[in-house]
């Protein structure tokens, strides 16, 4: 499946009642939340001795994929667009792979 299918296919199950506002606010609010529930699985992992739950993480790593889908949506913007220039961020940023020290100093202009 490409990036251009799953939007396309996650978004028939979007709430046709929604409006451009709605969806965006919609998506922002879901994807806080999904990273919520990721980030507790994770936490009862690390801090509370529970093994980690592989399939319930992947399953609220797909909400949060959903959500992603959703808010390109609301902006009229390819999801591959936002993946594509998050590499190309990426890259400029660590153009040899991660390093400490560009991780902590940003460029001018590198959000």
């Amino acid at each position: 499946m490409t990036v251009e299918e799953y939007q396309r296919l996650a978004m028939s199950t979007l709430n046709p009642a929604l409006d451009r506002k709605e969806v965006l606010i919609n998506s922002v609010m879901g994807l806080c939340g999904e990273s919520g529930e990721a980030i507790d699985i994770v936490k009862k992992w690390l801090a509370q001795g529970h093994a980690l739950d592989k399939e319930y993480l992947a399953k609220e790593l797909g909400d949060v994929a959903w959500y992603l889908a959703e808010a390109a949506t609301a902006l009229d913007i390819p999801l591959e667009t936002i993946l594509r220039g998050n590499l190309d961020k990426l890259k400029k940023r660590y153009p040899e792979g991660f390093d400490t020290a560009r991780s902590i100093v940003r460029l001018t202009g590198d959000l």
